[in-house]
Parts: structure tokens; sequence; C-alpha cells
């Protein structure tokens, strides 16, 4: 995909707090600037999506919920009425049904991307798996 120069002005203050999440997150204004733009036209586009930071990077959670991962396991394999699941999935995790809503529009438009996330969580748990099983003699599963 080929990338564009964009130019903006911004005031003293806003500029220098962007100065200091760089310095913060080791990150250059230009990708910090990126970041920012993605996430934030994300989440207009999704409301009730927040990004939140974490030891495994940052990922799109519910406002005050889980993290779109913890849903878009269960939305992964859907069988059924969208309904019922949502339903199920509203009682299982304590959730209203437009939180599980937004959850599913969110995993709908970014599925790869998400499954990817779980796809490496998946793998490095299994990783840690076989690590524990080597250090008390266990056979592998």
């Amino acid at each position: 995909m080929a990338s564009k120069q964009l130019s903006v002005r911004l005031d003293d203050g806003l500029l220098q707090e962007l100065e200091d999440e760089c310095r913060r997150s080791g990150q250059s204004r230009s990708a910090l600037t990126k970041r920012f733009l993605e996430e934030g036209l994300r989440m207009e586009r999704h409301p009730g999506i927040v990004f939140r930071p974490g030891p495994a990077g940052r990922r799109p959670g519910l406002v005050d919920g889980p993290d779109i991962w913890v849903l878009g396991r269960l939305f992964r394999d859907r069988e059924g009425p969208a309904d019922e699941l949502f339903a199920r999935i509203a009682d299982d995790l304590v959730l209203r049904i437009d939180q599980v809503e937004a959850a599913s529009r969110y995993y709908d438009e970014f599925r790869e991307e998400v499954d990817a996330w779980l796809d490496r969580l998946d793998a490095e748990a299994d990783r840690a798996e076989a690590q524990w099983r080597r250090e008390r003699g266990l056979p592998a599963r």
C-alpha cells in the first residue's frame, strides 16, 4: 500500500503531549500519530470499542468489558441464529446485548486481525504448556 504525507498543524500544548508520549512509548512521532489516527477512526466507526495497552501490545476491547479477542473466540465458530448466540454470550460473560453486538460488528470488520491475535495467543499457550510439561517430566500432549 502506498503511503502519502499529511501535514497537520497542532497547537503547542498538543504537540508537547505528543512528544511526551513519543518519549514514553519509544515510538516516532510519525508512528504514534498514525496509530492514534487508525485507532481513532476505528473507534469512530465502532462506538463502544476502545484500544488499551498490555504486555502483548495494544488491542481493541469493549469500553466497559473484555477485549475483543475474548468474544472473537466465541464468534469464530458460531452456528445457529446470531440472536441466540449473542444472548448466550451476554449471559455467560455478564454483558449487555448491545455490547455483544458492538463486539460482533468490530470482529466482522477486522476478523483476520482478531483471528491472527487468537492464533498467536494459542501458540504461546501451547509453547508455555509444552515447556511446563518438559520441566516436570510429563509426556507431551
